[in-house]
């Protein structure tokens, strides 16, 4: 869901590394060195507005919100050192439509090389529609990178209505666990994480929800929390309830079995296994863009924008 791709070479430090570094020898030390610093400082400050401007969530509710902004800040602060700020273009961390009736921003996080995550992503994405209503997408994504074989993790909050909401939250594994029993068990069994699926089966609002790609629900997990909430006209309190004392402390449980025994485990990969990883990995990130992103994204955003915004995770992507 990686290298540093080369359209991200535009950014003003880069430029200075490079086009600068010649010049630099015919200008006196002290005034190269400003040039340089405030290069950095732009770069800096580009990288800190787009971080904020995710951070932000300013389409969704409050406890939405909060639901999202703590399971980031768990992530990074668990990772600390482990990942590279974004280095995304200012016009790929936040983007809309000519209209500006669809919004974006984006964040992806590379890992350091000594990491077992290959990158982090996150998004929200808010779209007013014909209807007058609005449709609003939030996302958190972990990939983990060939030195470990274990699942990644994978949050998603749909709300088309004050009363309606779909949660997808899941570890997709990354291997075939008909092949491989020993990793269900480690990972899916042992961790008692379907316990959390069984709790929310319990409200009544709560149904399970059923994504109409058959290939979304190949690849998902046996314990994958796909469900579907919905409430009664003028129910949205009821909804936001749900959120703050369900989906909340549910959503927090499995990304700390995440952290726990996936991200931090480490693992025995021989070498056809990490080649079955890295065949594996690169058609289910393939697959997920086709399905999920470049259809919808020329329709949202306009063809050139999309495309800006898909060539850049692509790259992350690998494909």
């Amino acid at each position: 869901m990686d290298a540093i791709p080369s359209h991200f070479l535009l950014s003003p430090l880069s430029t200075l590394s490079s086009s600068s570094a010649k010049r630099s020898l015919s200008l006196p030390s002290s005034r190269s060195s400003k040039f340089q610093i405030s290069a950095s400082s732009s770069l800096m400050e580009s990288q800190n507005e787009g971080q904020g401007k995710f951070m932000e969530f300013p389409f969704v509710t409050a406890s939405h919100k909060k639901l999202m902004v703590d399971l980031v800040s768990t992530l990074e602060n668990r990772f600390e050192k482990q990942l590279l700020p974004c280095k995304l273009p200012p016009d790929v961390q936040y983007y809309q439509n000519e209209s500006g009736t669809a919004q974006a921003s984006l964040q992806i996080r590379s890992g350091q090389s000594d990491s077992l995550v290959d990158f982090v992503l996150g998004s929200w994405i808010h779209c007013e529609l014909p209807t007058g209503a609005s449709l609003d997408i939030t996302s958190l994504s972990a990939y983990l990178n060939l030195s470990t074989d274990a699942p990644n993790f994978l949050i998603e909050v749909i709300r088309s209505s004050p009363t309606m909401l779909v949660l997808i939250l899941d570890l997709p594994p990354r291997k075939d666990l008909a092949l491989w029993p020993d990793d269900l068990k480690t990972f899916y069994e042992d961790t008692q994480i379907d316990t959390q699926r069984q709790a929310l089966e319990k409200i009544p609002e709560i149904q399970p929800y059923f994504s109409s790609s058959l290939y979304i629900r190949t690849v998902s997990s046996p314990t994958a929390i796909m469900v579907r909430i919905e409430t009664e006209a003028g129910g949205g309190e009821r909804v936001e309830e749900i959120i703050a004392k369900h989906l909340d402390p549910i959503s927090k449980q499995v990304l700390g079995i995440w952290l726990d025994h996936c991200a931090c485990a480490k693992r025995d990969v021989g070498e056809i296994e990490r080649a079955l990883l890295k065949k594996r990995d690169g058609i289910v990130r393939k697959k997920t863009l086709e399905v999920d992103l470049d259809s919808s994204f020329p329709r949202l955003f306009g063809t050139q924008v999309a495309n800006r915004v898909l060539e850049a995770i692509k790259e992350y992507f690998d494909v």
